[in-house]
């Protein structure tokens, strides 16, 4: 089994930053296609930003230079680091991953942009 919890959603007003911690645990081994996802009010769930099979990264358009996903493989932690926020970024933030061919999701955490 692996868990995934996020952390670092708030509210924050357009033009800031914040960062999204997802801490993974369980079966760290053999994890996969960890990324994240967004939902917004009144719209279904959408990729943000993914590392890709190739170890590349890849991003949404609308988050291109301002988003920036990462890990650090000692602490088990991917991170989400958010520049240059705006109100239409305001979503419930999740973090997933694949293990043994399952889609885990953490259970999100929050994110407002606002003045």
């Amino acid at each position: 089994q692996v868990q995934l919890v996020e952390s670092g959603g708030g509210l924050v007003q357009p033009g800031g930053s914040l960062r999204l911690s997802c801490a993974v645990s369980g079966s760290t081994t053999g994890i996969y296609a960890m990324g994240w996802y967004r939902q917004a009010p009144g719209k279904q769930r959408a990729l943000v930003a993914a590392f890709t099979s190739g170890g590349g990264t890849k991003y949404v358009d609308s988050v291109k230079g301002r988003f920036t996903i990462s890990r650090d493989n000692a602490k088990n932690t991917v991170y989400l680091q958010m520049n240059s926020l705006k109100p239409e970024d305001t979503a419930v933030y999740y973090c997933t991953g694949t293990w043994l061919g399952s889609d885990y999701w953490g259970q999100g955490t929050r994110v407002t942009v606002s003045s």
